[in-house]
């Protein structure tokens, strides 16, 4: 990935404290939403939303999607190098 498209998905990032403090949340951790609520301190429905916006550009993956409830989820490889450059 280029340099402009990754500091373009980090500006995206960015803009959201929900979708920041989510993917911080995880980092190199499975996780399920209701904790990474509980760690953030949000809404499970906010950091659903943090989720679907994050995996939609590929920073998390959902690694049981076949599960209806006890989703987990992990950082990509994308994800982590964006983490790197929010701390």
């Amino acid at each position: 990935m280029n340099e402009d498209n990754l500091y373009e998905i980090l500006g995206y990032v960015k803009i959201s404290t929900y979708r920041t403090k989510t993917l911080k949340s995880l980092n190199d951790t499975l996780k399920m939403p209701s904790e990474i609520a509980k760690d953030i301190n949000a809404s499970t429905s906010q950091v659903s939303a943090a989720l679907s916006d994050l995996k939609k550009q590929k920073l998390v993956i959902c690694v049981n999607e076949e599960v209806r409830k006890g989703r987990l989820y992990k950082c990509s490889e994308l994800g982590l190098e964006i983490i790197k450059l929010l701390n």
